[in-house]
This record gives structure tokens, sequence and C-alpha cells, in this order.
């Protein structure tokens, strides 16, 4: 088996022509193979693990230092653009902006299902229709989805120790805890929350959103997370 690393916008055609057996990748592009009649999707990611964390904003540190007003400004325009993305009222002028040719280039009727949480998943399984299954950009019922949490961060660490990736530079968890505390801002996201005036309910009490369960009931405590590397059966070492 080889694993390869391609634009996802390619992963169709390389499924059509047999040149690919499988990917992993977000949407549209796994529910386009579906609509296709070219594949099925073995699994949601939701279904993995539920709410997961998706993608993050990195600035580099001399950049937020030289510049804190552009920083925070910048904050508050993602928070805004999440705010909008996630109410169910606009996601039909969401799928309409992202569907054009100026991002994904697809059809809308590909990318309206996916974003409304309504996945066919082509293997004769029951399709899902949860709007929280889908894409989501402020609130989840775990909590916030804009906020970043040390613990998702701390997540992300405990498994590049567990499959031995940068041993160097994060030999262990005491590293890996000291580099998510010296790494992410949080307080920033905060500062340009107030300044927004996000509802006091929208900005979380914690810098950890509790235990996580994964799909085979295996569970990550971010107070303890040797007790989890320890748990799995398949790592490293």
């Amino acid at each position: 088996m080889d694993l390869l690393a391609v634009p996802p916008a390619e992963t169709v055609q390389g499924m059509r022509n047999g040149t690919m057996d499988a990917f992993s990748t977000g949407d549209p592009w796994p529910f386009r193979i579906v609509a296709d009649e070219i594949g099925f999707m073995a699994a949601l990611t939701h279904e993995i693990w539920p709410f997961h964390p998706e993608e993050y904003l990195a600035v580099r540190a001399d950049w937020v230092e030289q510049h804190p007003r552009a920083t925070q400004a910048l904050l508050m325009a993602i928070m805004e653009a999440q705010q909008w993305c996630d109410d169910p009222a606009n996601r039909e002028g969401l799928v309409q902006i992202c569907a054009s040719r100026t991002y994904f280039n697809v059809p809308v009727d590909v990318l309206t299902p996916p974003f409304q949480g309504t996945y066919t998943m082509g293997d004769g399984k029951d399709a899902f229709n949860d709007f929280n299954s889908g894409p989501l950009y402020w609130r989840d019922p775990r909590g916030s989805v804009s906020y970043p949490y040390k613990s998702h961060d701390l997540w992300f660490l405990t498994e590049t120790l567990r499959w031995g990736f940068h041993a160097d530079d994060i030999p262990d968890l005491d590293t890996a805890q000291q580099l998510v505390d010296q790494v992410n801002r949080e307080d920033l996201w905060r500062d340009a929350a107030q300044a927004l005036g996000v509802d006091a309910a929208d900005i979380p009490g914690e810098t950890s959103r509790g235990v996580e369960t994964f799909f085979d009931g295996v569970e990550f405590d971010p107070e303890d997370p040797q007790a989890y590397l320890d748990s799995l059966a398949i790592k490293v070492s």
C-alpha cells in the first residue's frame, strides 16, 4: 500500500480513473464520489470523533507582537464570519459562495447536502440527516467551535508522541504541555470576543473541553494524557 499526499480536488479523478483506492479529506469531495456513483463513504469524521476540532489559525508570534491591533481585528472578522456561517438561514448563501469557481468549483447540488448535515453514504446504510453532523463554525453541542481549547492541542501532541513524530523536539508529555502553553494564545481569542461583544455564554470558562470519547469507546482525559497513551493497543512503543 502506498500513502500519497494529493490536492483534495484531485481525489475524485483519482478514484474515477482507478489510480486511487481510497482517500480521506473534507467536503465536498467525499460526497462527490457518491453523487457521481464512483464509490462510497466508509465513515464520517463525526462518527469517529463527535464534534472534533478541525482547522486552526496559526500566526507567527513576532507578527502578533508587532501588530496587536491587526491581530485582534483579524480574529474579530473571523468570529463574525463564523457566526454568520453557523446560522442555518445563511447556509444556502454559504453554499452559493463556496460552490463558485473562486472556491470549490462544484455544482451547488453536490455541496448543499453536506452543508445541511445530510449525507447519503452510498453503501446502502441509512442516510444522515442531522445539521450537527455537518460543518459547524461557531458552536456545537460540546461548546465553542471557534475557541482554541488547550485540551485539543494536547491531544494532537499526545498523538505525536504516540507515533514517534518529532521525538527530538517533543520527547515527553511535559514538553508537550509546555509547548501548548507557549503557542496557544486563547487569551487573544478572549480579548477579541469581548471586543466584539460576544455573549458570555459563548466564551468558554475553561481552557479544556474535558474528556473526549472516540468511536471505539477510548477516552482522552487531558488531565491524564499518559493514561490515554497507556490504553492504546496500536502505537510506536
